[in-house]
């Protein structure tokens, strides 16, 4: 099964002229003078927190009540309820994906980031529908998936069907999606920061004033409306987390890269399997998300009920050191393994849940290891099972800067900072050096799909204008000189193109031919200033990215590099030549093919 993209079915019309305006043109029109088109988007991107809000805090409700209604209230093992109950509704899954459904396999966030580069920021409405339906079905059976992945999904559904509806730009359309997915995994998660840095961070890649303050609003307002329904309680029940030694820094950096080992399996596993599961004939759909819903039930079946569903419960109960560390490392990869599977048949559910989940019992695990060889060590089991949480999202992920902020805000402890930047660090680097392609790339490379991978844009070396600057001319003219001061000064130069110091600071330039012109005209007694009104060129500096280059090396020959702190001290100049020269010389990009 794919997580693939369904391209959403537009019908394309002829625009008769006159067109009446839009809704959301007469909502401009109307209050003209109030606010302009950017505080209108602001203003909607309330309301999209707000929609997203109420459709997450039902989302979660019909997980609960499902599992409630499926599973009972406390699942045990043992119970053939447990292996009976996935694999039905897997079937029953299976069909409303296959007929009713087909785009909202997966997770939601490629399919996100797909509708901002690829669909002009069209999701179907009829696929948040799907999403809800068949993810609740899913997780609350207890497939072992999570619901975060799709709340931003739903939250994204949300806020592309608003924007139709009112016809906004095109160009604010495309921004719609993430948006939404902001206010959906806010919702989710109950913590806007985190959901704000992952959106820009892996969904938009980039950030202005605007694009920031409508994702805050609607993380915010999403926020307060699960906040008013469900209660401030965070998701975990948070022990008191200390970190007082700075020597233990090195048992979570042993955490980190024991971790980052783990994302690499985790993220193979699902790389190796998903293609093939793919290739099978298409009859076997119906029965993948069934198989894999049997196997999670046969695990919880013979005495790890903990992996089915999202598994918040148990992550409660490892951070309150109610499991050994041998059954912590038990349900780590009991995890790995039930999750690849659920995700790999297609089945709709996110993997935000599973891989906190698998980061909170290794790093419970690791921790209790590490304290038995070293009792000194004053970290406690919950301090390590939120670190680890932390670690595997960096690894896995490879969300850095989010996998901080989201521990924190989880634990709402700021002592744990420290432990957890150092953890992270070496768990992403690990995690990068052994697996080259993150784990949402690798799935859209799988599907087909060409969107920009946004940690290679982070690592890609950025160009600077000091790297195609060219030193400075040896012959520099000087408006305030005459005429024939400065033709002397050309005579035995092989350049056809001279810079000009003008009074009191700026630069300009001078062809040969024009010079020698004004000389030949008689006008050599005079200053070059007073026969020849050049235009400033404008100045570049050398930490530009030489991409600014580009917009002035076509209409000037030369361009002067200036000191930022004195712009008549000249470091050099750039030229059509040198600035294309060098992107010319910079080597190839290898883009990693899926594995």
């Amino acid at each position: 099964m794919t997580d693939s993209v369904a391209p959403p079915s537009i019908a394309v019309t002829p625009v008769e002229e006159p067109t009446p305006p839009n809704l959301s043109r007469r909502l401009f029109a109307r209050f003209e003078g109030v606010f302009n088109e950017e505080v209108f988007f602001l203003i909607l991107s309330i309301f999209i927190g707000i929609f997203s809000g109420l459709a997450v805090v039902c989302f979660r409700l019909a997980i609960d009540w499902t599992h409630l209604a499926l599973l009972g209230p406390l699942p045990q093992a043992h119970s053939w309820r447990l292996v009976e109950v996935p694999s039905i509704v897997g079937l029953v899954v299976a069909v409303l994906v296959i007929y009713v459904f087909p785009g909202i396999r997966g997770s939601g966030v490629n399919q996100t980031k797909a509708a901002l580069y690829i669909f002009n920021g069209v999701i179907p409405f009829r696929t948040a529908i799907g999403k809800f339906i068949c993810s609740a079905l899913a997780i609350g059976s207890g497939q072992s998936l999570g619901p975060e992945d799709p709340s931003l999904q739903i939250g994204a559904g949300i806020a592309s069907a608003l924007g139709r509806w009112l016809e906004i730009s095109r160009e604010k359309l495309r921004l719609m999606a993430p948006v939404g997915a902001a206010a959906g995994l806010a919702a989710a998660f109950n913590a806007p920061i985190s959901a704000v840095l992952f959106v820009i961070e892996e969904v938009i890649g980039r950030w202005s004033a605007g694009i920031l303050g409508s994702v805050v609003l609607a993380a915010v307002s999403s926020v307060v409306i699960v906040r008013w329904f469900l209660g401030s309680e965070p998701l975990f029940r948070i022990p008191v987390t200390t970190f007082k030694n700075p020597a233990e820094l090195i048992a979570y950096a042993v955490l980190g890269i024991v971790g980052g080992i783990a994302s690499v399996a985790f993220a193979k596993s699902i790389g190796f399997l998903r293609p093939r599961l793919k290739a099978l004939p298409r009859w076997t759909q119906f029965f993948q998300p069934a198989l894999a819903g049997l196997i999670v039930g046969l695990i919880g079946f013979l005495g790890a009920p903990q992996v089915m569903g999202a598994g918040y419960e148990s992550m409660d109960q490892a951070m309150h050191g109610q499991f050994v560390w041998k059954f912590l490392a038990v349900l780590a990869v009991l995890k790995i393994i039930a999750t690849t599977v659920s995700f790999v048949s297609g089945t709709p559910g996110g993997m935000f849940a599973p891989t906190l989940f698998i980061g909170a019992m290794l790093g419970g695990a690791v921790g209790d290891v590490e304290r038995i060889f070293f009792p000194h060590l004053t970290g406690s089991t919950g301090t390590y099972v939120l670190v680890g949480m932390g670690v595997l999202f960096a690894g896995f992920l490879r969300a850095p800067m989010t996998s901080v902020f989201m521990v924190l805000e989880v634990s709402g402890n700021y002592e744990i900072i420290v432990p957890v930047m150092v953890a992270n660090t070496f768990s992403y680097f690990v995690s990068r050096s052994l697996q080259a392609v993150p784990i949402f790339d690798l799935l859209t490379r799988q599907d087909g799909l060409i969107l920009p991978s946004l940690e290679e844009e982070r690592e890609e070396t950025i160009l600077h204008v000091e790297d195609a600057m060219q030193p400075p001319p040896e012959i520099i003219l000087v408006a305030q000189d005459r005429v024939d001061a400065n033709y002397g000064r050309i005579q035995d130069s092989p350049e056809s193109v001279f810079l000009v110091r003008l009074h009191p600071a700026g630069w300009s330039t001078i062809t040969r031919e024009q010079l020698q012109r004004l000389y030949l005209e008689g006008k050599g007694e005079r200053t070059l200033a007073s026969v020849f009104p050049a235009q400033p060129t404008p100045s570049l500096y050398p930490d530009l990215s030489l991409d600014s280059a580009l917009r002035y090396v076509n209409d000037y020959a030369l361009v002067p590099v200036v000191n930022r702190a004195d712009s008549s001290q000249l470091e050099g100049v750039a030229s059509r030549g040198s600035v294309f020269k060098k992107y010319g010389s910079r080597s190839t990009i290898e883009v990693p093919m899926a594995e």
